[in-house]
């Protein structure tokens, strides 16, 4: 009966080690450990343990590479495919941008053309001031970046910062070699902007997220999800029509914007010189040598009084002068 039990319960919880035996290897286990350091290796073990790796290491990668190479199969044509989708839609791409430089082209002819019939001058691309930027940690505000250029460079206060796909911030304090820029999250950041699409005007608010909010758009606004949003120059700081981002519905029915800058690294930025439309009471103090001598000769000026013939000795009078003229001629000719 007991070699029945023992055996029972042999089957029932499997064999047992004894607690000494466990105890032992659980001991040599830990030597093991502790001793199994690159200092307390010695040197002969040291080395044959270097050249069995550089011995086997060529052999394992040799035996690797079948394995390797079916187990990539189905990843290589998996990504032919993607490779193939993905040429498709950039020859799409191009097509699409070689019909919009087309149309750029005309419509800077067509510009050229309106501002010489309008006299009107505007800052050319050609002018920005490219510059490196790097972190501000010690700035005052949360979300901002030093440049590289400063006064020296033509760089002043609240020209627009840009990258190569929108809007950044503006410069709000400028060095003889280097500036601060406010990016649009910052939560200081305030920057008029409307929808390309319909004109409806709004605030970017920054909140130090990445999407900044639209605030003042109304109670029923004009914008739709994946509208252009783009400056407006209300403020008479930022030019109008600078990219900034998309418009984004939020849940709670507001609206954020997707930037444009944030397709890439703010590395490398133009600062655009940008000249502000001046109050007339500004400009005339700005302006100490007064009107332009062009405009005061262009002026009306007052016409002199004529002085109109009255009857009587005047009228006599010069006719006497006249006869008397005609008489002395030909004496002065004998």
């Amino acid at each position: 009966m007991a070699s029945r039990r023992s055996t029972r319960q042999d089957g029932e919880h499997g064999v047992r080690f004894s607690r000494t035996l466990f105890i032992a290897l659980l001991v040599v286990s830990g030597a093991l450990i502790a001793f199994d350091r690159p200092a307390s290796r010695s040197a002969p073990f040291a080395s044959f343990r270097a050249g069995f790796t550089d011995v086997s290491a060529p052999l394992l990668d040799l035996a690797a590479q079948p394995l390797r190479g079916i187990k990539n199969i189905g990843p290589y044509w998996r990504r032919q495919g993607e490779l193939a989708e993905e040429n498709a839609r950039l020859r799409q791409q191009l097509i699409e941008a070689r019909y919009w430089e087309d149309l750029a082209y005309r419509q800077r002819d067509r510009i050229e053309v309106y501002e010489e019939a309008l006299d009107i001058e505007s800052a050319a691309i050609e002018d920005r001031i490219g510059a490196w930027t790097v972190a501000d940690p010690r700035g005052p505000f949360v979300r901002a970046r030093l440049i590289g250029r400063g006064s020296d460079a033509g760089i002043s206060d609240g020209y627009p910062v840009i990258n190569l796909y929108g809007l950044v911030g503006r410069v709000y304090e400028t060095g003889r070699r280097s500036a601060r820029v406010l990016l649009l999250t910052d939560l200081n950041s305030r920057v008029p902007v409307m929808a390309d699409r319909s004109n409806a005007r709004a605030i970017l608010v920054g909140d130090n997220s990445e999407f900044p909010r639209l605030d003042y758009v109304g109670r029923a606004p004009d914008i739709e999800a994946g509208d252009r949003i783009v400056s407006s120059g209300d403020d008479g700081i930022l030019p109008r029509g600078l990219p900034i981002g998309e418009a984004v519905a939020t849940r709670d029915g507001g609206w954020r914007v997707r930037l444009y800058s944030d397709q890439a690294p703010v590395d490398f930025v133009w600062v655009w010189p940008y000249r502000r439309v001046t109050p007339p009471d500004q400009e005339a103090a700005e302006d100490p040598v007064g009107p332009d001598p062009a405009i005061v000769d262009n002026a009306v000026a007052p016409v002199p009084a004529v002085d109109t013939p009255v009857e009587g000795a005047e009228v006599d009078d010069v006719a006497t002068d006249d006869v008397a003229t005609e008489d002395d001629e030909p004496e002065a000719g004998q």
